[in-house]
């Protein structure tokens, strides 16, 4: 157990300072190839939904099984390259640098009023459309990534790895992938993608929550809201947020800055609106992209030591 949560601090540090560099193969894309693979086979014809199922099973299955099999052959070699191995595993299925240098590789030049260069960038890591974006369009959908992905790159990763170590972890990472490629409302994977989305969302459930509160106690109020209506704002909106779980990052996130969130974008030329959330006390403006950096950094770093405490409590009880 103490090599376990050795492990997990230096992959939490290791990723916060190096992340992952440039042009090194990453198991996820790896992990998308097989999914790309399974879905041009399996995503045809009759029975989809058990078809998805299946592939849902097949991917988390075998990531889990040769994770599990790397890093309990490290440590039956020492339990220094046990927990070397463990931690390089953990690192590199955080995102908290990438997450971070992804934002700024939008908030640079949009500071410079390059609207171009902001929109090609910010359509790296977003599905909406972003060609007729103006600067706070763009400024919306920076902030909004890394609000979301505070937990689907850096808390909800952590909270499995605590649980199950680096297998817990990937295993994670493989469900978060299927949802991200297949986990669509459209006709080509309403079906195909139906477990691995709700797969997703159970798995996310418990961290999204704890880390919009963490976003509300420690990150900087921005807004000057006293925390009782922050906490009841964060509440009432992240449940109109389309997703069971992305609400209570981006509505944490709103309520913390002043600003609101949401409303119209569209998707592969067809428009889509939903429910602004937050509380709108200040226009959303360039700077705000830093803000949610630091916030995700903050609520990132706070999970860890709660995991941690927790962890070392439960291990101390048992």
């Amino acid at each position: 157990m103490q090599a376990h949560f050795l492990a997990i601090a230096i992959g939490f540090v290791l990723d916060r300072v190096i992340g992952d560099p440039p042009n090194w193969p990453h198991p996820v894309r790896w992990i998308g190839t097989f999914i790309s693979k399974l879905t041009a086979v399996l995503n045809k014809g009759r029975a989809r939904v058990l078809k998805g199922a299946g592939m849902l099973f097949m991917t988390v299955f075998l990531v889990t099984v040769i994770v599990l099999a790397i890093v309990w052959s490290a440590y039956q070699l020492h339990i220094v390259a046990g927990i070397v191995v463990e931690a390089v595993f953990i690192a590199i299925g955080l995102a908290q640098k990438s997450l971070r240098d992804a934002a700024l590789d939008v908030h640079n030049p949009l500071v410079k009023g390059d609207l171009e260069e902001a929109r090609t960038k910010l359509s790296w890591i977003v599905g909406r459309d972003t060609d007729k974006l103006l600067e706070g369009g763009i400024a919306r959908g920076a902030i909004e990534t890394v609000s979301e992905n505070t937990a689907d790159g850096v808390t909800s990763p952590l909270f499995w790895a605590f649980l199950f170590g680096a297998p817990g972890l990937w295993m994670y990472k493989a469900v978060n992938t299927l949802d991200s490629m297949i986990g669509y409302k459209d006709d080509r994977y309403r079906k195909f993608g139906k477990f691995s989305a709700r797969a997703d969302d159970v798995l996310n459930f418990i961290p999204a929550r704890i880390t919009g509160f963490l976003i509300l106690v420690f990150t900087r109020n921005e807004g000057g809201i006293p925390f009782r209506k922050r906490f009841i704002g964060w509440s009432k909106d992240a449940r109109n947020h389309p997703s069971p779980n992305s609400g209570f990052l981006e509505a944490a996130t709103a309520w913390q800055l002043g600003f609101k969130l949401g409303g119209k974008s569209t998707y592969r030329g067809i428009e889509s609106e939903r429910p602004e959330i937050g509380p709108g006390l200040q226009p959303l403006t360039v700077s705000h992209i830093k803000s949610a950096i630091r916030q995700m950094q903050a609520a990132s770093f706070a999970f860890w030591i709660l995991m941690t405490i927790i962890g070392v409590i439960f291990y101390a009880i048992a």
